[in-house]
C-alpha cells in the first residue's frame, strides 16, 4: 500500500472574492457611496492590522481582480477557522457588502510534508536548526507588499491511466525533486503559499502566487506543465489574477482609477514579507520561490511546502548608486563582491567564534542549494570579541530573506545599519598571501586615522576563519557625508594606490546599510 507522507498544519486561509454590482454602485446616492467606502476601508485596515475581535495573529491583504470572475479578493491567514469564519461575517456587516457578491470562494490550511525532510516528522530535535526553524516559520505566513497576485486550486490525479496515489513513496518524491529544480530559475522572482484543502474545499491544494512581474507567473506556471508531476498527475481549477492595493485605495478602486494610486504605490503595506524559507520544497506545480536557504523550490504540490522571506532590508537601491557613482568619480573601484551584481547582508555576533561557525556551516550547506547564492562566511574581528556573518546573494530579495533567517544566530547584536544613522561601509580585500601581514600593519595606521575622523564610529578589520587572506573591512558612520570625507581623504587614496600591489584582486567597497 502507497505511504501518505506525514504533514503539519499551520495558520487557516480563506481567498473572500467578491464581485461588484456596478449598477447598483453608480445609482447610489454619494452619501450612500461615501459611507461604504469608509466602513470598507475600516473593514480592510482593521483585517490588515488582524485587529479583528481576538485574533492577534495572521495576515491579511486586499487585491483588485482582474476580469468577470470577480472583482475584488480578501486574503486571510488566521490561526483557527473559526477566526476566518468571523473576518468573513465582519465583512457582511459593513456598508460595503451590500453592493458585492461572493462568487466563489476557497478554505484551506497552510501545510508541509515530509517528501524532502522526513527526518522533521520523525525525529525534529535531530535535525538541522535551520531546517526546524524553517518548518516551523512556513507555518504561519505574511503577504507580500507590492505584488501581483495569482490563485488556483489544484489536485493530483486519480485517473484509470495516471494515478498518483497509486505511486510509491519514493517515485513521488523524485517527482517532486525534478519539478523544484525547475522552480529555481524563478528564485527572487515569485513567493508563494501552499495550503492544503483537503476535506475543506473542492480542490486539494489552493496556490498562491505573489510575483513584482505578473509575467513571472504566467512563465512559471507553463514552465512548470512540462513537468512530469503536472503534466501526468496535475488538475487545476480556475485561475485569478489580481493586484494588491492599500486599503486607504478602495474609494479610488470604486471610483475607476488606477490602485495603488501613486500616493501609495512606494508605501508598502502593513504587512512586509516574513518568516523563513528553505531548500525543502514539494512542488507540485511550481517548485520555486525565495526562501531564507536561498530564493529556491519551495512551492509545494502534494502536501506543498512554501516559504516566505522575513523583510531585513540590505541596502536602498538609490543611495547605493549614488555612493557607487561617486567612489567610481575619485578613480575607486565600487563594484560588488566578485564583481557581479550581487547584494550582501551582514551580522554581528558576539557568540563564541567557532559555535557561530558551526550554526553558519549548517545553514550555509542550505543556501548552496540554490543558484542566486553567491557566498556566505564567518569573519572573526581584531582585538574585540565580535564577528561578521556576510551573506552575498545574487538579488536582493534573497539576501533579505537570508537575512531574516541568519537574525536567529546565536548572540546576534545588531545589523548592517542599526547601530548608526548612516550605516555599513563594507569592503572585501582579498590579499596576496606574502603581503598579508603588511596590510595588516597598515590597516592599523589607517585605522588610527579614522579614530580621529569625525563622524566615525567603528572600524573593524575582519578575517575569514576559513582564509585568512579574504578580508572584510566592516566601518560604520554616523551620517554619509562622514563616510565619504574619509574616501576623498588622500590618506586613503594612498591606501589604495599601495593595495593595488598587493592584492589579489582588485578591493570590492559595497555600500551595506
Amino acid at each position: 500500500m502507497p505511504e501518505a507522507p506525514p504533514t503539519d498544519e499551520g495558520w487557516f486561509v480563506l481567498h473572500d472574492f467578491r464581485t461588484i454590482d456596478w449598477d447598483a454602485w453608480r445609482d447610489a446616492p454619494e452619501r450612500e457611496r461615501e459611507r461604504a467606502v469608509e466602513e470598507g476601508t475600516a473593514y480592510l485596515d482593521r483585517h490588515e492590522d488582524v485587529a479583528d475581535i481576538d485574533a492577534d495573529e495572521g495576515a491579511s491583504a486586499v487585491f483588485s481582480v482582474l476580469g468577470h470572475k470577480a472583482d475584488l479578493l480578501v486574503v486571510h491567514f488566521r490561526p483557527t477557522l473559526d477566526d476566518l469564519s468571523r473576518a468573513e461575517r465582519q465583512f457582511e456587516q459593513t456598508a460595503l457588502a451590500e453592493f458585492t457578491e461572493q462568487p466563489t470562494s476557497y478554505v484551506s490550511v497552510v501545510e508541509i510534508s515530509g517528501y524532502t525532510a522526513p527526518e522533521y516528522f520523525e525525529d525534529p530535535e535531530s535535525v538541522d536548526q535551520g531546517i526546524r526553524t524553517y518548518m516551523e516559520d512556513k507555518l504561519t505566513p505574511e503577504i507580500p507588499d507590492d505584488e501581483y497576485v495569482a490563485f488556483y486550486p489544484m489536485s493530483k490525479r486519480r485517473g484509470e491511466e495516471h494515478n498518483w496515489y497509486d505511486l510509491s513513496m519514493e517515485d513521488r518524491a523524485e517527482m517532486m525533486a525534478t519539478h523544484a529544480e525547475t522552480g529555481k530559475e524563478y528564485a527572487g522572482k515569485i513567493k508563494q503559499v501552499i495550503a492544503s484543502s483537503v476535506g475543506f474545499d473542492d480542490y486539494e491544494w489552493g496556490v498562491t502566487l505573489f510575483a513584482g512581474d505578473p509575467t513571472d507567473i504566467k512563465d512559471i506556471v507553463y514552465d512548470m506543465r512540462f513537468d512530469e508531476v503536472s503534466s501526468k498527475y496535475g488538475e487545476f481549477g480556475q485561475f485569478y489574477v489580481g493586484r494588491r492595493f492599500p486599503p486607504a485605495d478602495l474609494g479610488a478602486y470604486l471610483d475607476g482609477a488606477a490602485v495603488p494610486t501613486s500616493e501609495h504605490e512606494d508605501e508598502g503595506h502593513a504587512h512586509g514579507e516574513g518568516g523563513h524559507g528553505h531548500a525543502h520544497g514539494e512542488g507540485h506545480e511550481h517548485g520555486h520561490g525565495e526562501s531564507a536557504h536561498g530564493d529556491g523550490h519551495g512551492h509545494g504540490g502534494e502536501d506543498g511546502d512554501g516559504h516566505h522571506g522575513a523583510a531585513h532590508a540590505t541596502d536602498s537601491e538609490s543611495d547605493d548608486g549614488d555612493i557607487r557613482a561617486e567612489l567610481a568619480d575619485l578613480d575607486i573601484y565600487a563594484g560588488q563582491p566578485h564583481g557581479e551584481d550581487v547584494y550582501a547582508t551582514v551580522l554581528y555576533s558576539e557568540a563564541d567564534t567557532d559555535e557561530l561557525f558551526d550554526e553558519v556551516e549548517g545553514l550555509r550547506g542550505n543556501f548552496e542549494h540554490y543558484g542566486t547564492h553567491v557566498k556566505t562566511a564567518v569573519y572573526e574581528a581584531r582585538g574585540r570579541d565580535r564577528s561578521a556573518v556576510v551573506s552575498i546573494w545574487d538579488t536582493q530579495s534573497a539576501a533579505e530573506t537570508a537575512a531574516g533567517f541568519l537574525s536567529e544566530l546565536p548572540e546576534i547584536v545588531s545589523r548592517a545599519g542599526e547601530e548608526s544613522g548612516f550605516g555599513t561601509m563594507g569592503m572585501f580585500y582579498t590579499v596576496k598571501p606574502e603581503h598579508q601581514e603588511d596590510f595588516v600593519d597598515t590597516f592599523d595606521t589607517v585605522g588610527e586615522l579614522l579614530e580621529e575622523m569625525e563622524g566615525h564610529q567603528d572600524t573593524d578589520l575582519m578575517v575569514n576563519v576559513e582564509d585568512e587572506n579574504d578580508m572584510f573591512i566592516s566601518s560604520q558612520w554616523d551620517a554619509r557625508e562622514d563616510a565619504m570625507a574619509f574616501f576623498r581623504s588622500d590618506e586613503f587614496s594612498e591606501t589604495v594606490q599601495w593595495g593595488r600591489d598587493i592584492l589579489a584582486d582588485r578591493p570590492r567597497h559595497v555600500f551595506l546599510a
